[in-house]
């Protein structure tokens, strides 16, 4: 079972002699362009993540193997992917890299792509019940390929006495292996962003809410009065040879 980080207080290297560790780092996302203020949430939670762990490395005694979901290739041609996608992640994977732990392969292309198609196949709205049901079965055992192969990637690159790190969505399904010590790293700010995108969240619900035109007293929008002659007459000229407003 992970250890929350906030609840140990830096573990003497000496306690985990010749096991395995794991630091486990939820991999959040936010609308920051949308958000001055989400996006300085966001910040917060990076910045007291990055310290959380550097503590918790320094008492394990480093950090030799990093994991990062939808990485499909390691080394530098993974940090090439990083850098097109996550710069956070980008930043900080590359620190760590420089001091010399070791960026690993996580998932397996065609695995990984599989379930990105079944996931947006699931947002379309079917007719059929039973082809959303097969879809559903598909993509849930897509899902736990995926998660098998990524705790089999741990599994077969960290070795005994080492620390690894992975970072990961917080609905992830990974079962690590046993004899893998997993300490999972949630800095208060973790709390406080999970706050703000419900709360955010909830804001752009009712804000499309709003933005419907409300129903008339017999529940129904109200009906338009019908154009006279001469709206009728001006309307068609402006229409002519144009696009008609939406």
């Amino acid at each position: 079972m992970a250890e929350e980080l906030g609840r140990i207080q830096r573990p003497p290297a000496s306690q985990y002699d010749g096991r395995r560790k794991l630091l486990l780092v939820p991999l959040v996302y936010g609308p920051q362009a949308d958000s001055p203020e989400g996006a300085a949430v966001l910040q917060n939670y990076w910045e007291q993540m990055q310290t959380q762990v550097e503590a918790l490395e320094s008492a394990l005694g480093g950090l030799q193997h990093i994991y990062h979901e939808s990485l499909t290739v390691g080394g530098d041609e993974g940090l090439e992917q990083l850098s097109a996608a996550d710069q956070r992640s980008h930043g900080f994977i590359t620190g760590k890299t420089e001091s010399g732990a070791v960026l690993e392969a996580t998932e397996d292309m065609d695995v990984l792509l599989e379930t990105l198609d079944l996931q947006r196949c699931l947002m379309i709205p079917l007719a059929s019940t039973s082809v959303a049901s097969k879809l559903q079965e598909w993509h849930s055992d897509s899902n736990r390929q995926r998660y098998e192969h990524i705790a089999n990637q741990i599994d077969s690159t960290l070795g005994e006495n080492e620390t690894g790190l992975l970072m990961i969505s917080e609905r992830h399904q990974v079962q690590f292996p046993s004899d893998i010590e997993v300490f999972y790293v949630s800095p208060p700010a973790l709390d406080e962003y999970r706050r703000w995108l419900q709360n955010w969240m909830d804001q752009q619900q009712t804000a499309a809410a709003e933005a419907k035109e409300p129903p008339n007293e017999d529940g129904e929008e109200a009906a338009r009065e019908p154009p006279n002659e001469d709206e009728e007459a001006a309307g068609e000229g402006e229409n002519d040879g144009g696009p008609q407003a939406k």
